[in-house]
């Protein structure tokens, strides 16, 4: 009799915990699942990341002339943007002319926004070529904006990284960066300064 009660007491005890686990299951995943929204909950909404660029500049490029080749030659150009946003602001299209002595450069960026990724997209276009290229994608974090892609430069596969900074004020600071390594070492190319024009009608004295 002592070794039925034994065993009764054994399957008893081993049904209770079969009963209990499925509820355990249940609540880990439940707060697995709370956690889960929470953070999507905290993560920040970007949609307005790029208002700091609505508007007329004046603008100062560097432009190296030949990336990735241990060449130094830089090239300065001077000329004009104006950016206008669209959707409520979740998207705009900035106009980009500058100048110089051995050139001219005419471009259309269309910038993009995720709600759901709260990513955004940025697409270039030269009036060179009327080609658009493969959206840099990215977003802002800390005060500064970081946007990459892939592409090819010469034939060779490259990364391309976009950055952002200097948002708060009225001279915003670009820089777009090459590599060929995988992206253990980047080469600027690009550098552009923005002087914000005033939107105010001039007085007349």
């Amino acid at each position: 009799m002592q070794g039925l009660r034994q065993t009764r007491g054994y399957f008893l005890s081993a049904a209770l915990i079969w009963l209990s686990y499925p509820a355990c299951v249940l609540a880990q995943t439940d707060s697995n699942a709370t956690r889960t929204e929470q953070a999507k909950s905290v993560e920040r909404d970007g949609q307005h990341d790029f208002d700091f660029e609505l508007g007329s500049w004046k603008i100062h490029l560097k432009r190296l002339q030949h990336p990735l080749t241990g060449s130094n030659s830089w090239v300065e150009f001077d000329g004009t943007s104006v950016t206008r946003k669209i959707w409520n602001g979740r998207s705009q299209i900035e106009e980009f002319e500058v100048d110089s002595p051995t050139g001219h450069v005419e471009g259309l960026t269309l910038r993009t926004y995720n709600p759901q990724t709260h990513q955004w997209s940025l697409y270039w276009a030269n009036s060179k070529d009327g080609t658009v290229v493969p959206p840099q994608i990215g977003q802002f974090k800390d005060g500064r904006g970081e946007f990459y892609a892939q592409d090819t430069l010469n034939g060779k596969s490259i990364f391309i990284r976009f950055v952002w900074t200097g948002m708060t004020t009225n001279s915003p600071h670009f820089e777009q960066s090459f590599s060929d390594d995988g992206g253990k070492t980047w080469e600027v190319n690009w550098i552009t300064d923005q002087t914000r024009v005033s939107d105010e009608p001039q007085k007349v004295h």
